[in-house]
């Protein structure tokens, strides 16, 4: 058998018994051998490109592989699923708000998780791209919902704004009963609202609204009034990204 007829019957060549696409993405450079958080970090890139540009259900061993310029051995070492790869790469980058223990400024907290919000998906457009291939797919599949909420969205704080509403409501600046999921909602859903009629990300000025005509109104708190934990400004303070 020639080498040409060798390489149309490899697995994963087009027409092969795996029916690999007809455009294989590009592969990585392999450069040095990586090894360690370094090579799962390039996994996880690769599996959020992927997922971005062929779906979940399109998403194979083979195309991260190849897109991490690693073996697909080295993967199924640790997943057994592309599924289960692209869920944790949604993990690992999933932005997270936490406000710092010391943080005095609600007004301010709750605008800078917002603005994560925004920018960690408007840098990330692959990452966005993936979450949503993946949301899409949930619909449909009562079992990868579950998946997603599990293992992506509840550890790593569940909503936005979330964090800092549960953090001044045990300082007792709110009360906490008012943080129900309809307001733990808010936030994200206004910004949704915003990017779906405008095909842009809101501006700092629009997340200020958000907070004040919306957020802080919900939980018992008039914007007008200024205390050190309803602040004006939402300069430096207390809300830090992980």
């Amino acid at each position: 058998m020639d080498e040409k007829r060798r390489a149309e019957e490899a697995p994963g060549a087009p027409g092969g018994p795996e029916g690999a696409p007809e455009q294989a993405p590009e592969a990585r450079p392999k450069g040095t051998r990586r090894r360690g958080a370094a090579l799962i970090r390039a996994i996880h890139a690769a599996a959020c490109e992927e997922a971005a540009e062929r779906g979940l259900e399109g998403a194979t061993m083979e195309g991260i592989a190849r897109r991490a310029g690693t073996a697909k051995t080295s993967l199924y070492r640790r997943w057994d699923s592309p599924e289960d790869i692209v869920l944790e790469a949604l993990h690992a980058a999933y932005p997270m708000e936490e406000p710092a223990p010391e943080a005095d400024d609600l007004r301010g907290d709750l605008i800078r998780a917002l603005r994560l919000m925004r920018d960690s998906f408007g840098s990330r457009p692959k990452y966005a791209q993936a979450l949503m291939a993946v949301l899409v797919a949930s619909w449909a599949r009562p079992d990868l919902h579950e998946r997603l909420y599990r293992e992506v969205f509840d550890p790593r704080g569940e909503r936005f704004t979330k964090n800092a509403l549960l953090h001044y409501a045990d300082k007792g600046v709110l009360d906490r009963e008012r943080v129900t999921d309809v307001v733990a909602d808010i936030g994200e859903a206004m910004v949704f609202k915003h990017m779906l009629d405008t095909m842009e990300p809101p501006d700092d000025a629009y997340l200020g609204m958000i907070v004040d005509q919306a957020i802080l109104p919900a939980v018992g708190i008039d914007p007008r009034t200024r205390t050190a934990a309803d602040g004006a400004d939402g300069g430096p303070g207390g809300t830090r990204a992980s």
